[in-house]
C-alpha cells in the first residue's frame, strides 16, 4: 500500500496524531511477512513486560468437531486393493475423517467388529477365491460364530476379472455377510473389472459422502478422488505406467526347452537403461502387449468391419479382443438379439459356452454385422500382463530377466494363442524393445534374516522368482539354507536353468533340489509328491524357522501344494486338521508362508 492510501489506523486510535501518521507510513509500505513478524513481536513484548493481560483477547475459536473414525479394510493379492486403500486413506483424512488402512491379513473379524465406519476393498483371485493372505479373516467371517457388526456402517468395493465365471465373488460374499451380521450398508457395492479406476472414483466419493456425519455441515470441503493418482507423487522419479511404459531393449531371447519338448519357454533379458526402474527379488514386471494381427483380422472379418484401418490399430494395441464373459454376451444380445443366445443367458448354458472359447466364437456362432462404435463398446481395455522377475538386481545390474511360457492350444476347431506370451515368443526379437513397467510385490519378499532357511516350490515358469532369490542370496553371502522343489514335463527337454542349479549347488548356495518330471514315467509325479516323500525333512526345516514360498499356477498347483503342506503339518506335527490349519495361518501371518500365484 502506498502513502496515499486510506489511513490504516483510525483517528480514534490511542496514539498522538504524529504517531498515527508515522505508523500509517510504516504499515502502508510493509509486507505481509513484516506485519506478521511485528504482531508476534508485540505479543512477546506484552508477555515479557507483564502486560499480556491487557492485550486484546483473541476471538473465540469455533468449536472443533472430533474427526470421524474410519477403517479401510483391504484384501490384496497383486497390490491394487492395497494401493487404493492407501489413496483413499489420504483422501479421507483431507475430508475430515480419522482413517486407518488395515490389511485383512493382519486382523480377524472380532478385532474390527466395533468399527463405526468401514470401507472394504476386496480382490477376488482365480476362480472366486480370496487373496491368500486374507484367507484366515475371510474364513472366520463366513463361518458360523462370526461376531456381530450391528454398530457398523459399511460399503464394499469388489475388484476382479470378468474373464472368470465367479467375477468379484469375494467382494460379493463379504458384502452379503456383513449385512447378515447386522452391519448397515450405506452405499451399494461396486464390482470392478481390470479397468477399475473410474468405478473406484465414483464409489469412493459416494461412500465417503454417505459416511459423513449428519452434523458435518454443508460447507465441508469435497475433494474429488482419482484412483490413478498417488498420494505423494515423486517429482523426480520417472512414472512408467501402463499408459506410459518404458521401452526396454531385448538383449537376450532364448528358448530354454529342448528340441523334442512339447513346450516353448522363453528366457528374456531386458536392458533397463536409464529407466530408473529399481526392483527387488519377488517383484514383477508388467508387459504391455499387442494382440495377434491374425486374430485382429478375423475379428474385423467376422463383424463386417474389414478395411477400417483406424479400428484395426485400436484392436491391435488398445482393446481386449479375446476375453469372453457374460457381460459381453449380454451387451451383444442387446445390440444384435439372437434367440439361441437369449436361451443361453436365461439359464446356465452361457457357462458351458464360454468355457475355452473367446470373443471370436461369439461373432462366428451368432453372426451379425456391427458398427465400429458398437464393437468398441463391447470391449474392455487391453490389460498389461505381469511376470515374476527372474533376476537379482545385485547379480544382474541394470537388467531384468523374465521367464515366459508360450501359450498355444486348440479348442472348438480353432487355434488359440496367449496374448502376451505369444507377443513375446513370436513377435519380439533380440534387439527389439518391449514396453514394461514395474509391479512391486512387498508381500513376496526374501526374509530380512539372511540366516533363515528357505523352502521354495516353483514348477515350470513358477521357478522364476526363486532364480532371483538364489542369485540375490549368493550376492549377499547369506548363510541360510535353500531348498528348491521344481517340476516340469521331462528331465531331458524341460529342466529349466538346469546348469545354473547345478552351479548354485556346487557353490553351496542351493542346499537341496527335488525335481519332479510328470511325463518321465507312466504315473504322473508332481512337486507335491516329492514334498510328501521328503515330509520329515520338510517338517524339520519348518520347525527350525524356514520360510515357505510358492509360485505358479493358482488353479491347481498352488491348491495341491497347500493341501499337501497341511497334510505334512498334521502328520509330522501330530496335529488335527484344525490345528494344522492354525499352524499354517500363523506361518501366513508371520510372513513365513508367501505365495505368488496366477
Amino acid at each position: 500500500m502506498s502513502n496515499s492510501a486510506a489511513p490504516l489506523l483510525p483517528k480514534t486510535a490511542p496514539f498522538e496524531s504524529e504517531q498515527i501518521a508515522a505508523l500509517n507510513r510504516i504499515l502502508g509500505t510493509s509486507t505481509a511477512d513484516q506485519r506478521q513478524w511485528l504482531a508476534g513481536f508485540l505479543a512477546g513484548y506484552a508477555a515479557a513486560t507483564g502486560n499480556a493481560a491487557s492485550a486484546p483477547s483473541p476471538a473465540p475459536a469455533t468449536e472443533k468437531r472430533a474427526a470421524e473414525p474410519l477403517t479401510i479394510l483391504y484384501a490384496t493379492e497383486s497390490g491394487n486393493s492395497e494401493a487404493l486403500a492407501l489413496k483413499i486413506q489420504a483422501l479421507a483424512k483431507k475430508r475430515g475423517f480419522k482413517p486407518k488402512a488395515v490389511d485383512m491379513a493382519d486382523v480377524m473379524p472380532a478385532e474390527i467388529a466395533a468399527a463405526r465406519n468401514l470401507l472394504v476393498i476386496a480382490a477376488t483371485w482365480g476362480e472366486g477365491d480370496p487373496p491368500q493372505r486374507a484367507e484366515p479373516f475371510y474364513r472366520a467371517l463366513i463361518e458360523d460364530g462370526a461376531p456381530r457388526f450391528e454398530n457398523t456402517r459399511f460399503s464394499v468395493l469388489a475388484l476382479g476379472d470378468s474373464s472368470y465365471v465367479d467375477f468379484c465373488l469375494t467382494g460379493k460374499k463379504i458384502d452379503d455377510r456383513l449385512a447378515e451380521l447386522g452391519a448397515t450398508r450405506v452405499a451399494e457395492r461396486v464390482d470392478c473389472d481390470l479397468d477399475f479406476e473410474a468405478l473406484a472414483d465414483g464409489w469412493t466419493d459416494t461412500a465417503l459422502d454417505a459416511l459423513k456425519p449428519a452434523d458435518a455441515g454443508a460447507s465441508a470441503e469435497i475433494i474429488p478422488f482419482d484412483a490413478r493418482a498417488g498420494t505423494e507423487p515423486l517429482a523426480d522419479a520417472p512414472t512408467w505406467t501402463a499408459k506410459n511404459p518404458y521401452d526396454a531393449e531385448i538383449i537376450e531371447h532364448i528358448n530354454l526347452n529342448g528340441r523334442w519338448s512339447a513346450k516353448e519357454t522363453i528366457h528374456l533379458e531386458l536392458d533397463l537403461g536409464e529407466s530408473g526402474l529399481a526392483y527387488e527379488p519377488g517383484d514383477s514386471l508388467a508387459v504391455v502387449p499387442k494382440n495377434d494381427p491374425i486374430l485382429v483380422e478375423a475379428i474385423l472379418q467376422a463383424t463386417g468391419l474389414k478395411g477400417d484401418s483406424a479400428l484395426e490399430a485400436r484392436l491391435e494395441s488398445e482393446l481386449d479382443i479375446t476375453t469372453l464373459s457374460r457381460p459381453v454376451m449380454e451387451a451383444y444380445q442387446k445390440l444384435k438379439p439372437h434367440k439361441a443366445l437369449a436361451e443361453l443367458l436365461a439359464a446356465d448354458g452361457w457357462r458351458d459356452f464360454i468355457a475355452d472359447r473367446q470373443l471370436i466364437d461369439l461373432f462366428m456362432t451368432f453372426d451379425a454385422k456391427l458398427e465400429a462404435g458398437e464393437l468398441q463398446g463391447l470391449l474392455r481395455p487391453l490389460a498389461p500382463r505381469s511376470y515374476s522377475i527372474a533376476s537379482s538386481p545385485l547379480a544382474h545390474a541394470g537388467e531384468a530377466h523374465l521367464l515366459v511360457s508360450a501359450v498355444r492350444w486348440q479348442s472348438h476347431g480353432l487355434e488359440r494363442k496367449g496374448v502376451a506370451s505369444i507377443h513375446m515368443a513370436e513377435r519380439s526379437k533380440k534387439g527389439g524393445t518391449l514396453p514394461v513397467f514395474l509391479k512391486p510385490n512387498k508381500h513376496f519378499r526374501l526374509p530380512a534374516d539372511h540366516d533363515r532357511p528357505l523352502i521354495m516350490v516353483g514348477p515350470g515358469t513358477g521357478v522364476a522368482p526363486f532364480r532371483a532369490f538364489l542369485h540375490q542370496r549368493q550376492a549377499l553371502e547369506a548363510k541360510g539354507r535353500n531348498w528348491l522343489f521344481f517340476g516340469d514335463q521331462t528331465f531331458t527337454n524341460d529342466f529349466l536353468y538346469q546348469l545354473e542349479w547345478q552351479q548354485l549347488e556346487k557353490d553351496g548356495v542351493l542346499t537341496r533340489i527335488d525335481a519332479a518330471f510328470s511325463r518321465d514315467q507312466p504315473e504322473k509325479i508332481y512337486v507335491q509328491h516329492h514334498m510328501w516323500e521328503a515330509r520329515r525333512d520338510l517338517w524339520a526345516w519348518l520347525e527350525e524357522g524356514a520360510a515357505f514360498y510358492v509360485c505358479g499356477d493358482a488353479t491347481r498347483m498352488a491348491k495341491d501344494v497347500e493341501a499337501m503342506l497341511l497334510r505334512i503339518i498334521a502328520e509330522e506335527g501330530r496335529k488335527s486338521p484344525d490345528q494344522a490349519r492354525a499352524y499354517l495361518d500363523d506361518l501366513n501371518r508371520t510372513k513365513r508362508y508367501q505365495r505368488d500365484v496366477y
